[in-house]
């Protein structure tokens, strides 16, 4: 047989640069047993390589081609259509048209036949490429086939298969297309079908779309399909739509649009038997690839004939687990505020930092199983409480898995509830006794971490190879150790439990709304808070010298690592220099995403700061710093004598203001060492990574790894392997990296079970304005602005009085608070970072604003009502 042809029956998965991708996977399907695939062949990617190297006017084309953007549409549209133009205009070689004849006989010449596209990049496990390349049905005779073949090879160059391989990163010059030849079948009904659920993920529940005729008016959009919903062997759900049109075959070729008669239109396109006949089909051809597909098939003279097979590339992975029990996992990057995909060895180093067994890996990010939290009566109450008050959303989705009895229930002595209980039912002396109320706990807390951590540094220093994984791997022990002293979490969580003791209590005795945030406004020990103010005091040093302002305002966005040596040079360089050094002593370890040890601390490139520095310096005065940590404890104390006035003219109002003032002194003294566990552990990453780079410097010097970074991409585990051995497979570095870039486009639900079901919860809220958009009031107060939407921090460019609206904000978004007015984010809780910070800072915030980015558009005017918890468009 010929290079340019190739039989469905001598193609394989292994064939894929040769058939593409519909090719590769109309190959494998004719190899399943009990299959029935419509017989056909390739016209390889050889034969397209040839008519391209054939055509040298193409070559100049696609240089033009490669350096276009996303943004230059009319360019692309141009280009792409003179390429189109050259191919379709080629006289078919005389060797491949001969290949091509030879097959066509060989299976029957004068049949009627789809002509489809098959792209080397498509149908992949990362992107799917769908419809991008055309596809050409009922084409009769060998010179209409021919020019649908060059019809094809133009389609590589569409306007939007050219746009589509700019966003996903593919080389124009390395996606090759194949051609499928295969014979058509002519329908009373076809469709798709996926074989996990493609709305909710539930790998369990296998969807049909289905409607009379051919495919086609399916694919193209122009009919409503029937749906049906398969589980188990029976059809779980049906939705018969009114089909108004069909495409069919015409006699002399081609497809038309047909109306079906009225006494049609209603009618179930299927059998509630082909449907479960076609259930089986779909579950053996999932079980052959190995993962979720979806799958074209069509439906003539009682037989289900398939005609493709791709993976479903859209599902978010499911959460590993050892067992075949029902799971429910939920999202720790909801909690941490980092919701991005983390590197493998960012994975496997906060899995290590927590040392949580119930840590699960999926889709680059991690998720805690509170299976058996959920199995007892008393667990569920803990849970909804605990993670109730932090993400409602999460608690509703809770409440939707409890009510099916998706997890087996145990009595409450057999359930692990968890350390973390909730607030409910706790007296105002049930909380002072956690930690009682004395500020020199958080003192000592605060040095036995910076103790620890000083002796860290130094001893790491003199350690290489496996020593620098064994001191690493002894800190995060003694780090634990600390973590589990009873003081560490009772100073946490009395402050929690204060808070929501007297927003419960004042709203009861005095109908106010969520005054603990006022009252948590300035407090001592906050780091994190402390940081925003401490680079308003940089901005102050470099304030006077114009020349530093100028020099810093052009070297913005540029990738300067030695900008800071630079600053000598003018009048002021020398007290600028020194003040970012002193600022990134103590904070450069920090950067967004703080979570990923892989990440780009602030200290590895100081420039990210000088966006927000300048910021400072044009919307602040001088001075603004101690300004507004003094005007905010002004505020606290001005909130705690006016609540403990109005306590006392109540009955019993000595008792409740003694009560009150208890828990006030409780928040005030504890509630800002909520942020330092997370700033104890960032501070250690940045010396683990300092020393595994080093470790990974030697392994680029033996040939080992190509780059530093590559570590990034290896688990903590397999670093440790590679550096004792000094070997490891390439390959597993570049598999990581494609992953990762797919893992990047998926958006993480908040809770997914062991089913891949993404159970999303919402608000229940009737009394918010009709129009208004629901989140989660985390920080009081009403505001109106202009909204920046801002995802990338070092791209904020702030007005004074503007409102943030952004996906999540971790510790390094805070020097951006003190330039806002409010903050709207898509991800958070009462207690995660932003929320607290926003409190500190007096900031009116709605979180867990689902889709806040898109539907808020930059520069509109909005109000956020961080009392009620919404924001309204104006």
């Amino acid at each position: 047989m010929s290079s340019f042809v190739l039989d469905f029956q001598d193609v394989d998965k292994s064939k894929f640069m040769l058939a593409g991708g519909k090719g590769a996977n109309l190959g494998e399907l004719s190899r399943i047993e009990g299959i029935p695939v419509p017989a056909g062949f390739c016209i390889t990617t050889e034969a397209f390589k040839k008519i391209m190297e054939e055509t040298p006017s193409i070559n100049e084309l696609l240089n033009q081609l490669s350096l276009l953007q996303v943004e230059d549409r009319e360019k692309i549209n141009a280009v792409s259509a003179a390429i189109r133009k050259f191919i379709e205009a080629i006289t078919i070689p005389v060797d491949i048209n001969s290949a091509i004849t030879q097959q066509l006989t060989l299976l029957g010449e004068n049949n009627a036949w789809a002509v489809r596209s098959s792209a080397t990049a498509e149908d992949l496990p990362t992107a799917s490429f769908a419809g991008q390349q055309d596809t050409y049905l009922n084409i009769i005779g060998k010179e209409a086939i021919l020019q649908h073949v060059s019809k094809c090879w133009a389609s590589l160059f569409t306007a939007r298969a050219v746009t589509y391989r700019i966003q996903n990163g593919f080389d124009h010059r390395k996606v090759y297309l194949a051609v499928v030849i295969q014979k058509m079948v002519f329908p009373q009904t076809a469709g798709i079908m996926f074989t996990a659920d493609p709305v909710t993920g539930n790998r369990k529940v296998l969807s049909i779309d289905a409607s009379f005729g051919l495919g086609e008016a399916l694919v193209a959009g122009i009919v409503n399909a029937d749906v049906y919903k398969v589980r188990d062997g029976k059809v779980i759900d049906t939705k018969i739509s009114t089909k108004k049109l069909a495409v069919y075959a015409t006699k002399n070729g081609g497809t038309k649009e047909q109306e079906i008669g009225v006494e049609q239109q209603n009618k179930p396109a299927l059998t509630n038997e082909q449907i479960l006949q076609l259930e089986q089909t779909g579950r053996k051809i999932e079980n052959h690839f190995g993962c979720p597909q979806d799958i074209e098939w069509c439906l003539a003279d009682d037989t289900f004939y398939i005609v493709q097979s791709r993976p479903v590339t859209t599902l978010f992975p499911i959460p590993e687990t050892n067992d075949h029990e029902n799971h429910v996992y939920v999202s720790v990057g909801h909690q941490q505020m980092m919701t991005d995909p983390i590197k493998p060895l960012g994975i496997s180093v906060w899995m290590l930092t927590g040392a949580r067994p119930m840590f699960k890996k999926g889709g680059g990010r991690l998720f805690v199983d509170i299976t058996m939290g959920l199995a007892s009566p008393a667990g569920r109450q803990n849970l909804l409480g605990v993670l109730g008050h932090s993400d409602p959303l999460i608690k509703d989705a809770l409440i939707t898995i409890i009510e099916r009895d998706f997890i087996r229930s145990v009595p409450d002595d057999k359930s692990d509830m968890g350390p973390v209980k909730s607030h409910k039912g706790m007296t105002a002396a049930d909380i002072q006794a956690e930690a009682g109320n004395d500020p020199a706990i958080v003192a000592d807390l605060i040095r036995s971490s910076e103790e620890s951590l000083s002796a860290l540094k130094q001893n790491i220093q003199t350690r290489s190879g496996l020593d620098v994984f064994d001191c690493i791997l002894e800190d995060m022990q003694q780090r634990r150790q600390r973590a589990a002293d009873t003081n560490n979490l009772s100073v946490i969580m009395s402050a929690i439990h204060a808070s929501a003791w007297i927003n419960e209590k004042m709203n009861e005795w005095l109908g106010e709304i969520n005054p603990a945030d006022t009252l948590s406004q300035s407090v001592p020990n906050n780091i994190t808070s402390e940081m925003g103010l401490a680079l308003l005091d940089v901005a102050d040093v470099i304030r006077p010298y114009p020349e530093i302002i100028e020099f810093l305002s052009r070297h913005v966005g540029m990738n300067e690592d030695n900008f800071l040596d630079e600053l000598v040079q003018f009048k002021g360089g020398r007290e600028t220099r020194a003040a970012i050094i002193t600022f990134l002593d103590k904070y450069g370890m920090r950067c967004a995403g703080e979570i990923d040890i892989t990440r780009t601390r602030w200290s590895e490139k100081p420039m990210i700061l000088v966006p927000l520095i300048l910021t400072n310096i044009k919307n602040q005065e001088r001075g603004a710093s101690r300004r507004k940590f003094e005007e905010g404890l002004q505020q606290a104390l001005k909130k705690e004598q006016e609540l403990l006035d109005r306590l006392k003219q109540l009955p019993d109002g000595e008792q409740k203001a003694g009560e009150t003032k208890q828990m006030i002194d409780l928040i005030r003294n504890f509630i800002g060492y909520r942020e330092y566990p997370k700033y104890d552990i960032v501070s250690r990453y940045y010396v683990y990574k300092q020393a595994l780079l080093k470790e990974a410097e030697r392994l680029v010097q033996a040939n080992v790894i190509h780059e530093k970074e590559d570590i990034y991409y290896l688990a903590f585990e397999e670093l440790q392997e590679a550096v004792r051995t000094n070997k490891l497979d390439y390959q597993l570095i570049n598999n990581r990296k494609e992953e990762y870039k797919l893992f990047e486009k998926l958006t993480p639900p908040r809770v997914i079970t062991s089913e891949g079901e993404i159970m999303t919860g919402r608000y229940k809220r009737e009394n918010i304005p009709a129009e208004a958009i629901a989140g989660l009031a985390v920080s009081s107060g009403i505001v109106e602005g202009r909204a920046r939407v801002i995802l990338d921090m070092s791209a904020a460019a702030l007005e004074e009085g503007d409102i943030l609206v952004t996906t999540f904000t971790d510790p390094s978004w805070t020097p951006l608070f003190v330039s806002i007015k409010g903050l709207v984010t898509e991800v958070g809780g009462l207690m995660t970072h932003g929320a607290v910070i926003a409190r500190e800072y007096g900031l009116p915030a709605v979180v867990g604003v689902e889709n806040a980015t898109k539907l808020i558009k930059d520069g509109q005017r909005i109000r956020v009502n961080g009392t009620e918890g919404y924001v309204e468009i104006l």
